[in-house]
Order: structure tokens, then C-alpha cells, then sequence
């Protein structure tokens, strides 16, 4: 199990008893945020190493859905500059 913070909520990545590796609540409430399910060959393969690779995947995840909000950010603040006519300033 690995822990981590998202704002306030305190998340773990978890292997289910059905083998599906998990981030969840810590307080178990709700549904879990991620799930990923390896085939029988992959879990054969991965062996001790499935829960490694979940959390690489899993913060390849969010750190993709982090540069995707932030691009989007950017465009948003270009596209206000624009519409607002901010320019250089000339003297």
C-alpha cells in the first residue's frame, strides 16, 4: 500500500482481493478513483513487480492529466489577453 495527498484527501494505491490494483480514499469512502486490472499473462509476468508498475501508471496518470490541465490553462490566458486586447504597452 502507498499513500499519497490529493489537496486534503488522503489516497492509497491498494491490491484488491480480486487482484484489480486500486487508488482509493484512504477512508474507503466512495468508488475507487482508479482501477487497473492485469490479465492473467501480465500477472504472470509482473509477478511481485504489479504493484510497481500500477503506481508507475498511475502517476504517469496524473502527471499527464497535470501538463493537460495546465496547457489548457495557458491557451484559456492567451485567449482572455486577446479578447481583452493587452498588448505591449507603447510609449
Amino acid at each position: 500500500m502507498t499513500e499519497a495527498t490529493a489537496g486534503s484527501t488522503l489516497l492509497e494505491i491498494a491490491e484488491l482481493a480480486n487482484g484489480d490494483i486500486v487508488l482509493q480514499r484512504v477512508d474507503g469512502e466512495g468508488v475507487p478513483l482508479v482501477r487497473i486490472r492485469f490479465s492473467a499473462e501480465s500477472r504472470a509476468y509482473l509477478a511481485d513487480a504489479r504493484l510497481g508498475v500500477a503506481r508507475a501508471m498511475i502517476e504517469a496518470g496524473i502527471r499527464a492529466a497535470a501538463h493537460q490541465l495546465d496547457s489548457e490553462a495557458r491557451v484559456e490566458d492567451a485567449q482572455e489577453s486577446a479578447d481583452q486586447g493587452s498588448g505591449p504597452v507603447l510609449h
